[in-house]
């Protein structure tokens, strides 16, 4: 079994690759303020209520874009799975048949977006990835990582509109019935959600358009599927596309 903790600044996913599949994806929020021993229990409580094996784990691979975390997770790998991670950085990357911009700057989530489509479809990418941050992360057909843009994700866009309302709004991310909003709800979810539609596609022409190479669109991150109108717009949607970054990079460095 192969073990991929993705620390993001909202949430730690937890995959549990078992049988050419994954079979557990945990979420956890992700806390620095909270003690390693929070992460220790509630990764051993889903692998005991899953009926899984922590001696079965023969790989972890790890990936974090909040430094705070990375030593927890370190010490919780060791705990629990006796093991210590492959964690995504400079020196890991200098081992991978792809050429990494910026090492020591960029986010290892992008990173493993990018190894995982270039691993999968060997072409000219664009993996747009609708996380905390809204991602757009452009690998070559050589493995080359050739730039990165950079939006605030969604839910932050919603969240920060209905934070500043003068009444306090609990926002569903939800794609409306019309662009047309009829309270300040619905009003919120069609700028948000009809705009960002049109924020995908601009970003993905313009690179297109600077590249001059037809590039495939993979989306992914948890709300990959939120806006319905872009479902036909991308070549795939992979929710766990991160996770398979991770272990086809941790796999690629244990052989």
């Amino acid at each position: 079994m192969l073990l991929a903790l993705d620390i993001g600044n909202s949430d730690i996913t937890v995959g549990l690759w078992k049988d050419n599949a994954w079979k557990h994806v945990w979420r956890i929020s992700s806390r620095p303020d909270l003690p390693e021993l929070y992460y220790g229990v509630k990764i051993r409580d889903y692998f005991f209520e899953s009926g899984n094996a922590v001696d079965q784990v023969k790989t972890i691979v790890l990936s974090s874009v909040v430094p705070a975390m990375n030593d927890k997770l370190k010490n919780v790998s060791r705990m629990l799975f006796e093991k210590d991670p492959v964690v995504l950085g400079p020196k890991v990357y200098a081992s991978l048949p792809m050429q990494i911009l910026n090492p020591f700057e960029i986010g290892s989530d992008l990173v493993a977006n990018a190894a995982a489509a270039y691993f999968k479809y060997k072409r000219a990418c664009i993996v747009v990835d609708f996380g905390t941050a809204l991602t757009f992360t452009t690998v070559s057909a050589k493995g080359e990582i050739l730039g990165v843009s950079i939006a605030p994700g969604l839910r932050t866009a919603v969240r920060a509109l209905s934070q500043n309302t003068a009444k306090l709004f609990d926002v569903p991310l939800e794609m409306p019935t019309s662009p047309l909003g009829k309270n300040t709800i619905t009003a919120i979810q069609s700028g948000v959600l009809f705009g960002y539609e049109g924020l995908v596609k601009n970003v993905v022409s313009h690179i297109q358009a600077e590249l001059k190479v037809s590039c495939i669109v993979v989306a992914t991150g948890g709300l990959s599927s939120i806006i319905a109108p872009l479902t036909g717009f991308f070549h795939s949607i992979e929710p766990n596309l991160t996770l398979d970054g991770l272990r086809l990079i941790g796999e690629h460095v244990s052989t």
